[in-house]
């Protein structure tokens, strides 16, 4: 053991503690004060006092005074189990104190004395437990985050991705700023914000884990001044819905979800509004033409934002049930919904975020295209089922390149601009000889003497970003407010 001055690391507290207690516990049923022990081991007593609250710990020569001293023996004062239940509650609330989530708390740790009632105790006991719970809740794992996200698929399958209040409010706030059809402009758009009592700040050094940031104290949106003004709309729009759906800090990582989707949804809502897009998708539809190319074209927005608003109205107002996917170019599926029956890749549980697309569907084959401009269109014949029609396009991003998908069942593909391609695929996933597994050939002649390694995703193995909004700085955030704020006080 170490020397009798030598302070206890956090990670051999516990030890120390628990020592610590039987210590004191037998001295007072031996009925001795502190500083008599102390006289009897040639001790001073704060520095028995500094032991018996596990903050210290006895070399062996003291250790063996003590037990004389309080007719023990070291097995006896060694022992793993607390005295008392006392002194285990006691115990429980030292290690919690010293634990890293109370010291995040930054609040200043009490006495644990033997005046404190067993109640007083618990309830301390009981908080710092609560906030441990949701620190967990805050921290999720990639498996949290992958139920939660089923969860809501699953919601919103139920409900055809057709959400009733969240396309009144868009309709509300087109209203309040006269908007009436056609493309919804910039302008439009600053409008709204007007309306909701906020204006637009277009700044550098935005915070690097940010796309806005709300300063709800002085009505202000920040975006970057990189962004150029006929992409900045909808960041607006996902920026103020927060003020229009109500929402407040997140609970935990589902609430955190929801809130994304609900904030998508209605930038969609509004940039492609209810009445007029029903009303060029069944003109579309009455003549055999629908097409994601001309809503993207008629409302000014990304093929991405055409595609998934196409699924909100689709089921609802067309009495098409379709499927919408985003892959990745290493074929990994970013986003999907369906409620046509295609069959996306999932695990047991019904994952389906990571897992890996079929080579032969279109949301892959569009990959090996060199036509990057116009729509690939593309049948599939299922093995789970049925034949699936898919118009896909290749958009970039920062991460690379992407696929966004969206398809129908064979029987409703008479409704659509490009059901007379020749491309034909079929799909055997999941079984493995489909796109999975080598040729036999290849696999006798490589299977022992190829050893790649593998690119392993960071994401894989760690924990998503903790905090009330995952991967936002807020160091960082509130550092970016308050020098704006600061700046715009200063001015005449």
């Amino acid at each position: 053991m170490s020397s009798a001055n030598t302070e206890v690391p956090v990670a051999e507290a516990s030890d120390a503690l628990v020592l610590g207690r039987r210590i004191r516990e037998r001295r007072m049923q031996m009925g001795m004060t502190l500083e008599h022990l102390a006289k009897l081991v040639d001790r001073a007593p704060s520095q028995l006092s500094s032991i018996e609250n596990g903050k210290r710990e006895p070399n062996l020569p003291l250790l063996r005074a003590l037990a004389v001293a309080l007719n023990s023996t070291l097995d006896e004062l060694l022992s793993d189990e607390a005295p008392s239940a006392r002194a285990a509650l006691e115990i429980a609330v030292e290690r919690a104190q010293r634990g890293p989530v109370f010291q995040a708390l930054g609040l200043q740790p009490i006495r644990v004395s033997k005046t404190a009632s067993d109640e007083v105790l618990q309830a301390i006991l009981g908080l710092h437990q609560e906030v441990e719970r949701v620190h967990r809740e805050r921290a999720a794992t990639p498996e949290e985050a992958r139920r939660a996200n089923t969860e809501l698929r699953s919601e919103m399958r139920s409900l055809n991705n057709y959400y009733p209040a969240l396309e009144r409010a868009a309709h509300e706030l087109l209203e309040r700023v006269g908007y009436t059809e056609g493309p919804v402009s910039q302008r439009t758009v600053s409008d709204i914000a007007e309306q909701l009592g906020f204006s637009l700040h277009y700044v550098t050094g935005m915070p690097h884990s940010t796309r806005s940031v709300i300063d709800r104290r002085n009505g202000r949106v920040y975006l970057s001044s990189t962004q150029p003004s006929r992409d900045a709309r909808a960041p607006i729009l996902r920026a103020l819905a927060g003020i229009v759906c109500g929402h407040e800090e997140p609970k935990n990582y589902g609430e955190f979800l929801r809130q994304r989707v609900e904030s998508n949804y209605l930038a969609g809502a509004v940039l492609l509004p209810e009445q007029s897009a029903v009303r060029t998708l069944q003109d579309a539809k009455a003549a055999r033409d629908i097409s994601m190319e001309d809503l993207r074209d008629a409302y000014a927005v990304s093929y991405e934002m055409a595609a998934h608003r196409f699924t909100n109205l689709a089921t609802t107002h067309l009495n098409l049930e379709v499927h919408f996917t985003k892959v990745h170019e290493s074929g990994t599926l970013i986003k999907a919904y369906e409620n046509d029956g295609v069959r996306f890749p999932s695990d047991a549980l019904g994952n389906l975020e990571g897992a890996m697309i079929c080579r032969n569907w279109t949301a892959r084959t569009i990959f090996a295209q060199p036509d990057r401009f116009n729509p690939w269109y593309q049948y599939t014949d299922m093995a789970s089922g049925g034949t699936y029609w898919c118009t896909s396009r290749v958009e970039k991003a920062k991460e690379g390149l992407y696929s966004v998908s969206a398809g129908v069942r064979f029987e409703d593909v008479k409704w659509f601009r490009g059901r007379d391609t020749p491309h034909r695929t079929a799909s055997h996933c999941p079984d493995d000889t489909c796109c999975r597994r080598a040729s036999p050939e290849l696999t006798e002649k490589w299977q022992e003497l190829a050893w790649p390694e593998a690119a392993t995703p960071t994401s894989l193995l760690a924990a998503l970003p903790t905090g009330a909004f995952p991967g936002v700085d807020n160091h960082e955030v509130f550092a970016f407010l308050e020098a704006h704020e600061r700046a715009s006080n200063s001015k005449p």
